[in-house]
């Protein structure tokens, strides 16, 4: 992008109108992955006809096959993925706890990029990045296309994990291929495969890619012109395992990628990929993308036994684990032993920051000084959260796997102001675009919003 400070990125990617809020959503929960918007949306919708006449439903487009892939967004266009099975519908198993086990669905597949139009849900153009046998396997509630792709505008970044990054102009044009390997992703110890789903980072014309695994692990950044490699840092002994999207950190002082892992969490100089900082971190099994605002870095994990939650220092340096039971260190600024939070990714509005357990288990904090600030269970303690909350005019939506949206006030206290039901199951953490709400669901793209559903568009 030929960008030289974060605010002219932030200006470029989270781009408004006047009177229209955010236009571009070009990555996993939009610019930084801070996910939050500006503008406004409905507060309540209908997408589900087994539950009485749709809602504030704009239009509904069917999509083949299974992705947990978020929709992203640039002017007019919509984008996602998906791994379409050759033998037919393949299932997802929800579950908060199973055995590991990976799916039975090494069959044939097409991963395919979708380009939608916003406003219509008209498919404008598809093309198939990759037909064939599946790599590796997936885990029974992932999918083989788990990974958001990334947009400046220009180029569509696009990584399907063992079967390759892929660069696209905007038009569907392929520009250039990469081939990374195979990733053998799986929890440590044990022989299962689960697939990948950190998802791609379009940072001053570079692509950043976060290659967790079993043994190999590996931080890679490519020129986004042409994919070539300019530099790789090797994760060996920082992290065996995680699903996490990493994060860009610019500061007055420096630039750096901060990476969620296990058994450490780490920092990267943006140059070189020489190693910042480490901070070891108990929860096992990472997915949740490291944050970065006022000021201090979010990141966390759990799986089992500790559930962390650290405010990090931007500019720590060394190893910066809190000793014995201290909740600080010179790089720590705060410590939550317990959070309980493992698949979704927090949100900072403000002051507070905004953490959702798996199980539902909502909690807010004061963002600066880490005091709980109230607890509140959201769903039955049955429904399980994979999607991250996006923060629309002080409303904060959070997305249960079992398809309902609840829509909660931001603030201090607990406030819900809306249950909504998409008809689907949901696992894609949602985007917004000029006053209109896109979810990925099992089966479909749905865009919520105050005009009514156009005649035709469910079934593009």
């Amino acid at each position: 992008m030929g960008i030289t400070t974060a605010s002219v990125f932030l200006a470029l990617t989270a781009a408004t109108c006047a009177g229209q809020g955010t236009v571009n959503w070009p990555a996993f929960r939009g610019a930084d992955a801070q996910g939050v918007a500006n503008g406004r949306v409905v507060d309540s919708w209908n997408a589900d006809p087994q539950e009485g006449s749709l809602r504030n439903i704009r239009w509904t487009a069917p999509i083949p096959g299974l992705s947990h892939s978020s929709p992203t967004i640039w002017g007019d266009r919509l984008f996602v993925t998906s791994a379409i099975s050759a033998a037919g519908e393949a299932k997802l198993k929800l579950s908060i706890h199973d055995n590991g086990a990976p799916a039975d669905d090494n069959g044939e597949q097409s991963w395919v990029v979708y380009c939608l139009d916003k406003h219509t849900g008209k498919i404008l153009w598809q093309r198939t990045a990759f037909k064939g046998l599946p790599k590796t396997r997936r885990h029974t509630k992932a999918t083989h296309a788990n990974s958001t792709t990334v947009t400046d505008g220009r180029r569509l970044i696009v990584f399907f994990g063992s079967e390759g990054l892929y660069c696209y102009d905007l038009d569907g044009n392929l520009k250039w291929t990469k081939d990374l390997g195979a990733f053998d992703a799986g929890p440590a110890g044990y022989d299962l495969q689960w697939g990948t789903a950190s998802s791609p980072v379009l940072f001053e014309d570079r692509v950043v890619l976060q290659c967790d695994q079993k043994r190999g692990s590996f931080l890679v950044v490519l020129s986004a012109k042409d994919g070539a490699e300019l530099w790789r840092t090797s994760r060996e002994g920082t992290s065996s395992q995680s699903w996490a999207t990493p994060t860009v950190v610019r500061t007055a002082r420096l630039t750096q990628i901060v990476c969620n892992g296990w058994p450490y969490m780490a920092g990267y100089d943006w140059t070189t990929g020489k190693e910042l900082w480490r901070l070891k971190n108990g929860g096992d099994l990472p997915v949740s993308t490291p944050v970065f605002s006022n000021g201090l870095i979010y990141v966390m994990s759990s799986h089992s036994g500790p559930t962390p939650l650290f405010a990090v220092r931007p500019e720590a340096s060394g190893d910066i684990t809190p000793p014995g039971s201290s909740t600080s260190s010179s790089g720590v600024a705060w410590f939550e032993p317990h959070n309980l939070s493992s698949m979704v990714t927090p949100l900072v509005l403000d002051d507070l920051l905004y953490s959702l357990g798996d199980n539902g288990v909502f909690k807010v904090f004061n963002a600066r000084t880490g005091e709980l600030v109230y607890a509140q269970r959201l769903g039955s303690g049955m429904t399980g959260f994979s999607a991250s909350p996006i923060a629309v005019d002080s409303r904060i939506l959070f997305a249960s796997e079992d398809g309902e949206v609840y829509v909660v006030k931001a603030g201090a206290r607990f406030e819900l102001l809306s249950k909504n039901l998409m008809g689907e199951m949901v696992l894609a953490t949602p985007a917004v675009s000029e006053d209109a709400l896109y979810f990925r669901t099992r089966g479909r793209v749905i865009a919520i919003g105050s005009v009514p559903l156009r005649e035709g568009n469910q079934h593009h």
